[in-house]
Protein backbone atom coordinates (compact mmCIF):
# COMPACT_ATOMS: atom_id res chain seq x y z
CA UNK A 1 0.00 0.00 0.00
CA UNK A 2 2.80 2.42 0.84
CA UNK A 3 4.67 1.48 -2.34
CA UNK A 4 1.59 2.21 -4.41
CA UNK A 5 1.19 5.57 -2.69
CA UNK A 6 4.85 6.44 -3.30
CA UNK A 7 4.62 5.39 -6.95
CA UNK A 8 1.48 7.52 -7.44
CA UNK A 9 3.21 10.47 -5.73
CA UNK A 10 6.30 10.15 -7.95
CA UNK A 11 4.24 9.83 -11.14
CA UNK A 12 1.98 12.71 -10.13
CA UNK A 13 4.88 15.03 -9.29
CA UNK A 14 6.56 14.10 -12.60
CA UNK A 15 3.39 14.95 -14.51
CA UNK A 16 3.05 18.29 -12.71
CA UNK A 17 6.73 19.06 -13.38
CA UNK A 18 6.27 18.23 -17.09
CA UNK A 19 3.14 20.38 -17.39
CA UNK A 20 4.69 23.36 -15.61
CA UNK A 21 8.06 23.15 -17.43
CA UNK A 22 7.15 25.82 -20.04
CA UNK A 23 6.28 28.26 -17.28
CA UNK A 24 9.72 27.90 -15.74
CA UNK A 25 11.43 28.90 -19.02
CA UNK A 26 9.74 32.12 -20.15
CA UNK A 27 12.70 33.17 -22.30
CA UNK A 28 12.12 30.60 -25.05
CA UNK A 29 11.34 32.12 -28.45
CA UNK A 30 7.76 31.93 -29.58
CA UNK A 31 7.13 30.86 -33.15
CA UNK A 32 5.68 33.64 -35.27
CA UNK A 33 2.43 32.86 -36.98
CA UNK A 34 1.88 34.38 -40.37
CA UNK A 35 -1.64 35.17 -41.33
CA UNK A 36 -2.43 34.31 -44.93
CA UNK A 37 -3.03 37.23 -47.26
CA UNK A 38 -6.72 38.08 -47.32
CA UNK A 39 -7.89 39.12 -50.78
CA UNK A 40 -10.90 40.94 -49.37
CA UNK A 41 -8.56 43.43 -47.68
CA UNK A 42 -7.34 44.80 -51.02
CA UNK A 43 -9.08 47.41 -53.12
CA UNK A 44 -9.73 44.83 -55.81
CA UNK A 45 -11.22 42.40 -53.31
CA UNK A 46 -13.52 45.02 -51.81
CA UNK A 47 -14.73 46.07 -55.26
CA UNK A 48 -15.40 42.46 -56.29
CA UNK A 49 -17.26 41.83 -53.02
CA UNK A 50 -19.38 44.91 -53.69
CA UNK A 51 -20.17 43.60 -57.18
CA UNK A 52 -21.26 40.25 -55.72
CA UNK A 53 -23.39 42.04 -53.16
CA UNK A 54 -25.22 44.17 -55.70
CA UNK A 55 -25.79 41.07 -57.88
CA UNK A 56 -27.35 39.36 -54.87
CA UNK A 57 -29.43 42.42 -53.98
CA UNK A 58 -30.74 42.64 -57.55
CA UNK A 59 -31.58 38.92 -57.58
CA UNK A 60 -33.52 39.24 -54.32
CA UNK A 61 -35.39 42.33 -55.53
CA UNK A 62 -33.75 44.86 -53.20
CA UNK A 63 -32.29 46.95 -56.05
CA UNK A 64 -34.06 48.46 -59.02
CA UNK A 65 -32.56 48.07 -62.48
CA UNK A 66 -31.48 51.73 -62.59
CA UNK A 67 -29.70 51.52 -59.21
CA UNK A 68 -28.12 48.22 -60.21
CA UNK A 69 -26.75 49.68 -63.47
CA UNK A 70 -25.21 52.72 -61.76
CA UNK A 71 -23.70 50.69 -58.91
CA UNK A 72 -22.37 48.03 -61.27
CA UNK A 73 -20.69 50.65 -63.48
CA UNK A 74 -19.12 52.32 -60.44
CA UNK A 75 -17.76 49.16 -58.79
CA UNK A 76 -16.66 47.60 -62.09
CA UNK A 77 -14.57 50.70 -62.77
CA UNK A 78 -13.04 50.51 -59.28
CA UNK A 79 -12.24 46.81 -59.70
CA UNK A 80 -10.65 47.32 -63.12
CA UNK A 81 -8.58 50.25 -61.84
CA UNK A 82 -7.38 48.21 -58.84
CA UNK A 83 -6.47 45.25 -61.09
CA UNK A 84 -4.46 47.52 -63.41
CA UNK A 85 -2.59 48.99 -60.44
CA UNK A 86 -1.80 45.49 -59.13
CA UNK A 87 -0.57 44.38 -62.54
CA UNK A 88 1.71 47.43 -62.78
CA UNK A 89 3.08 46.73 -59.28
CA UNK A 90 3.90 43.07 -59.92
CA UNK A 91 7.21 42.22 -61.62
CA UNK A 92 7.11 40.77 -65.10
CA UNK A 93 8.71 37.46 -66.13
CA UNK A 94 12.04 39.06 -67.06
CA UNK A 95 12.34 40.62 -63.59
CA UNK A 96 11.50 37.30 -61.94
CA UNK A 97 14.08 35.47 -64.06
CA UNK A 98 16.68 38.11 -63.13
CA UNK A 99 15.89 37.64 -59.43
CA UNK A 100 16.23 33.87 -59.79
CA UNK A 101 19.55 34.24 -61.61
CA UNK A 102 20.85 36.59 -58.90
CA UNK A 103 19.78 34.14 -56.21
CA UNK A 104 21.54 31.28 -58.00
CA UNK A 105 24.70 33.35 -58.30
CA UNK A 106 24.52 34.02 -54.56
CA UNK A 107 24.27 30.29 -53.98
CA UNK A 108 27.02 29.55 -56.43
CA UNK A 109 29.64 27.27 -55.09
CA UNK A 110 30.31 23.61 -55.13
CA UNK A 111 27.20 21.50 -55.60
CA UNK A 112 26.58 18.14 -53.99
CA UNK A 113 26.51 15.35 -56.55
CA UNK A 114 23.41 13.83 -54.93
CA UNK A 115 21.51 16.82 -53.46
CA UNK A 116 22.37 19.64 -55.88
CA UNK A 117 23.13 23.26 -54.97
CA UNK A 118 23.86 23.99 -51.33
CA UNK A 119 23.06 27.27 -49.57
CA UNK A 120 26.30 27.20 -47.59
CA UNK A 121 29.02 28.74 -49.74
CA UNK A 122 31.93 27.73 -47.49
CA UNK A 123 30.78 24.21 -46.64
CA UNK A 124 33.11 21.27 -47.02
CA UNK A 125 30.41 18.63 -46.50
CA UNK A 126 26.80 18.51 -47.73
CA UNK A 127 24.40 19.44 -44.95
CA UNK A 128 21.82 16.93 -46.20
CA UNK A 129 23.68 13.75 -47.03
CA UNK A 130 27.11 14.37 -45.48
CA UNK A 131 29.21 13.76 -48.61
CA UNK A 132 32.31 15.87 -49.11
CA UNK A 133 31.55 18.62 -51.60
CA UNK A 134 33.70 18.66 -54.74
CA UNK A 135 36.17 21.53 -54.39
CA UNK A 136 38.76 20.41 -56.91
CA UNK A 137 41.02 19.20 -54.12
CA UNK A 138 38.93 16.18 -53.08
CA UNK A 139 37.10 13.49 -55.01
CA UNK A 140 33.32 13.94 -54.94
CA UNK A 141 32.83 10.17 -54.90
CA UNK A 142 35.20 8.86 -52.26
CA UNK A 143 36.54 12.04 -50.66
CA UNK A 144 40.19 11.25 -51.39
CA UNK A 145 42.61 14.14 -51.85
CA UNK A 146 43.32 14.93 -55.49
CA UNK A 147 46.08 16.99 -57.05
CA UNK A 148 44.86 20.28 -58.47
CA UNK A 149 45.89 19.26 -61.99
CA UNK A 150 44.50 15.70 -61.75
CA UNK A 151 41.61 14.71 -63.99
CA UNK A 152 40.80 11.39 -62.29
CA UNK A 153 40.74 10.22 -58.68
CA UNK A 154 43.69 8.00 -57.88
CA UNK A 155 41.65 5.96 -55.37
CA UNK A 156 38.33 5.31 -57.15
CA UNK A 157 38.99 6.46 -60.72
CA UNK A 158 36.10 8.94 -60.83
CA UNK A 159 36.53 11.82 -63.25
CA UNK A 160 37.02 15.18 -61.56
CA UNK A 161 34.48 17.88 -62.20
CA UNK A 162 35.58 20.35 -64.85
Amino acid sequence: MIWELLAALVLGSGAVWFILAPLRRPGLPVARTVDPFDVEETRRGRAIDALREIEFDRATGKLSDEDYASLKARYTGLAVQAMREERAATPDDADIEAMIAARREGLAGDDCITCGPRPESDAVFCSSCGLRLPTGRYCAGCGAAMPSDGRFCERCGRQAAA
